[in-house]
């Protein structure tokens, strides 16, 4: 299915510009939010009716993401940055970009999943994710795309 996804690259693109100012309005950086989009897959829900179908976020990825955010806050802090928004500081034995990458991985040794995870930031985060969704639908359908990717996510 990710067939579909790679045919709306450019009015990703066109949206990923567009919906900028909602990310920046939001209480996550566009650092966070990249890490976000990466843990977020698209779906299209009754793709089978063309009244009912819709463009949803599967967010089942974020929980395991979500402790990450606190690393990029305080990796933007280290370099000068001002933390964003909800960041308590205190994260603690930070290893940088690999301890990052290694944490976000698992291979960290320690617990993983959803620990660390704020409910609150899980849910902004979610609900983000979907009104990214939502506008991406309704360019699709402005730009007369939106039919031609729904049957695509059929096939």
């Amino acid at each position: 299915m990710s067939e579909w996804t790679d045919a709306i690259v450019g009015e990703r693109m066109t949206v990923d510009n567009q919906f900028n100012d909602r990310v920046v309005a939001s209480r996550f950086s566009s650092q966070e939010w990249g890490l976000i989009m990466t843990a977020t897959e698209f779906e299209i829900e009754h793709a089978d009716d063309p009244d009912d179908a819709r463009i949803v976020a599967d967010t089942s990825s974020l929980p395991a993401i979500m402790p990450e955010l606190e690393n990029v806050r305080s990796q933007v802090a280290a370099m000068g940055g001002a933390p964003s928004q909800g960041s308590a500081g205190g994260a603690g034995g930070s290893g940088g970009i690999l301890g990052s990458i290694k944490s976000a991985l698992g291979l960290d040794g320690g617990s993983g999943g959803g620990d660390g995870v704020d409910p609150e930031e899980l849910e902004a985060a979610e609900r983000l994710v979907q009104a990214y969704a939502d506008e991406l639908q309704a360019h699709l359908e402005d730009v007369g795309k939106w039919e031609q990717v729904r049957i695509a996510y059929q096939e």
